[in-house]
């Protein structure tokens, strides 16, 4: 593991955990870089300094055109949803966008049954899709990088999951969109916000479900996590609302099996990738296990890990992975 990142995974805290049904979540402290010296998605968006566009009239699934008119850095969170134009799409990677600058940003489309225009610009649905989702997506994309297919998904899987949130939820989706679950669970996840609010100087969330580790995300800036905080808890917790199990909360046991976690991540095998913008882009992988971190100065911008679903490891979409190599190569 690099420098960078080996040194701020070993210098992480773990604030007072927190309880709900069978969930924990324990605030991660540290340590905070500082006022964030970049906006977020939501802020450039709302100050009408980012534009995002399909990248032609006629769009393509894998790709958006992002058109910056900031002075400042815009950061783009691996699974962060966009709604509108031809399709929503959800990010394939963390990105530092550059000041000034019109880049093209790779993207998986989750809302499969449209593909009309439903307004020119996209929008921030305020969402970042669902951790199960995410942690496949980090795989697969991580599987592409290693292949030299550039950041690209299995598309087929992220439609699968979706379908698959969409069904768990009972949610009937006229265009099988990923939006529309988050929206019938809105009461239940604003419920959930209020118990699991975030604390002060908290820089991520460690999020333990029946005493097993689910995942965890990390900001080096306590305030830009402040506002990226709500995304964040909803992706973790979505599919546990979902599919909700009896039982006791185990706080000790949460703890000691996210302590183990926090020592496999470090243990995990990393690759280095030029990021599409700021950066290097890390990929980290290990049986059951699945992460990323972009770097940007020596410093971790955004890191986040998950556990793999049983069964589910490196390698395990390989086919897929062949299929959509050659298709980045024609």
């Amino acid at each position: 593991m690099n420098a960078a990142t080996a040194a701020y995974l070993g210098r992480i805290a773990f604030g007072p955990p927190q309880t709900h049904r069978n969930i924990v979540v324990f605030p991660l402290l540290g340590p905070d870089a500082g006022p964030a010296p970049y906006l977020t998605l939501g802020e450039a968006l709302a100050g009408h300094c980012l534009t995002v566009t399909e990248v032609s009239e006629g769009g393509s699934v894998p790709e958006l055109k992002v058109i910056s008119q900031s002075d400042r850095p815009i950061l783009l969170l691996d699974g962060e949803e966009l709604v509108g134009a031809k399709q929503n799409r959800v990010l394939n990677t963390t990105i530092l966008l550059k000041e000034r600058a019109e880049t093209t940003i790779p993207v998986s489309c989750v809302e499969q049954g449209r593909w009309s225009y439903a307004s020119a610009h996209f929008a921030d649905s305020g969402a970042v899709m669902s951790r199960k989702s995410r942690a496949s997506k980090v795989r697969s994309v991580s599987e592409s990088l290693a292949a030299g297919a550039h950041y690209s998904s299995d598309q087929g899987e992220v439609w699968r999951e979706v379908a698959a949130l969409a069904c768990s939820a009972g949610v009937n989706s006229p265009t099988h969109a990923m939006r529309d679950v988050f929206k019938a669970r809105a009461t239940e996840l604003e419920a959930c916000a209020r118990v699991f609010a975030p604390t002060a100087g908290q820089t991520g969330l460690f999020v333990a479900i029946d005493g097993e580790v689910a995942g965890f995300d990390l900001i080096a800036h306590a305030d830009a996590y402040a506002r990226l905080h709500p995304k964040l808890l909803k992706s973790h917790l979505i599919d546990a609302l979902i599919e909700p199990k009896p039982g006791a909360v185990e706080v000790a046991k949460a703890a000691a099996a996210a302590q183990a976690f926090l020592h496999e991540a470090g243990e995990s095998d990393e690759k280095a990738f030029e990021s599409v913008g700021y950066g290097r882009d890390y990929r980290y992988q290990k049986p059951g296990l699945a992460g990323s971190a972009l770097v940007h100065e020596d410093r971790v911008v955004h890191m986040a890990f998950f556990r793999l679903p049983k069964g589910e490891s490196a390698g395990s979409s390989m086919a897929s992975l062949r299929q959509r190599r050659r298709r980045f190569s024609e």
